[in-house]
């Protein structure tokens, strides 16, 4: 059990997300409206911070009253150093998103894994149970989520990333040694063919070209990209290029990680398909 209740709460609260870059993230839009829904009063704005300003910035942020906020790239490995208690899905992860202001500093939490088994499960009907999963990413991100992975009950968990040492430590760090597998990215043509393929790349969020085997895939393949919009399109392209027919993208473990950060700081859980029904609009428009 997470220990928010432990933690003092303001009137007005200030929260606010860590990243680099920042103008492009649809999380201040994604909180004001849980807020209006629930009828709570809060700030919540973003914050471009260097990799190098962290430290400086969140004690900047807590000096002024902040109660908490989130953490994305790159800062997510930073910020769990930074904490003064973690969660038991944060110290599983090594990485944090999700911070809460207490009496003895800041409080970590990682909502990305319980954010994307939400939206597979509840929106798009999957069941992850006995799947064979391979993970693209061996960062923060791909951090967060592979420990839920594991939980939802799959058959075998394969972490590939272009640094092989990277890939080693977060299967090292989560120690599930009878599913987990990492590999590098020369080897992805040896690796067979995946029920669930999983890009967490920060390659991909910067519309790098991803070189990809299609032999890693089959029609019956679901592929899913943690980010969302244009970020999502070059993976999600391969995908469609490689038969697969279910191909989701990471708006909606956004809106899913998000609910669970607002449920921490708030006690209380926005319903969230109303607004994926309004973001996935202006998305189309943009």
């Amino acid at each position: 059990m997470l220990p928010h209740r432990d933690f003092s709460r303001r009137m007005n609260s200030r929260y606010a997300l860590f990243g680099h870059p920042i103008a492009h993230s649809l999380s201040p839009l994604i909180h004001a409206q849980f807020a209006k829904q629930l009828g709570i009063a809060m700030e919540y704005v973003a914050i471009d911070v260097a990799p190098d300003e962290l430290t400086q910035a969140l004690q900047a942020f807590a000096d002024s009253g902040g109660s908490g906020g989130n953490v994305t790239i790159p800062h997510k490995q930073a910020a769990f150093a930074l904490c003064a208690s973690l969660s038991d899905r944060a110290q599983r992860a090594g990485s944090v998103n999700t911070l809460l202001r207490g009496a003895s500093g800041w409080h970590g939490d990682n909502t990305d894994g319980i954010g994307l088994l939400r939206d597979l499960s509840a929106r798009h009907g999957y069941d992850l149970l006995g799947r064979r999963v391979l993970l693209l990413g061996a960062g923060g991100a791909a951090a967060g989520v592979a420990p839920a992975l594991l939980d939802a009950g799959v058959r075998e968990l394969v972490i590939v990333n272009r640094t092989l040492s990277n890939s080693i430590a977060l299967a090292n760090r989560i120690a599930d040694v009878g599913r987990m597998h990492a590999h590098e990215w020369s080897e992805l043509a040896a690796l067979g063919k995946f029920e669930v393929i999983i890009n967490a790349t920060s390659a991909a969020r910067a519309l790098q070209s991803l070189s990809l085997p299609s032999s890693l895939a089959s029609p019956q393949t679901l592929a899913v990209d943690i980010g969302y919009g244009d970020a999502a399109n070059d993976f999600l392209n391969w995908a469609k290029g490689a038969g697969c027919e279910a191909r989701v993208d990471g708006l909606g473990m956004l809106l899913e990680q998000a609910a669970e950060s607002f449920l921490l700081w708030h006690e209380k859980r926005p319903q969230t398909d109303p607004v994926f029904a309004g973001l996935r609009a202006l998305i189309a428009s943009r």
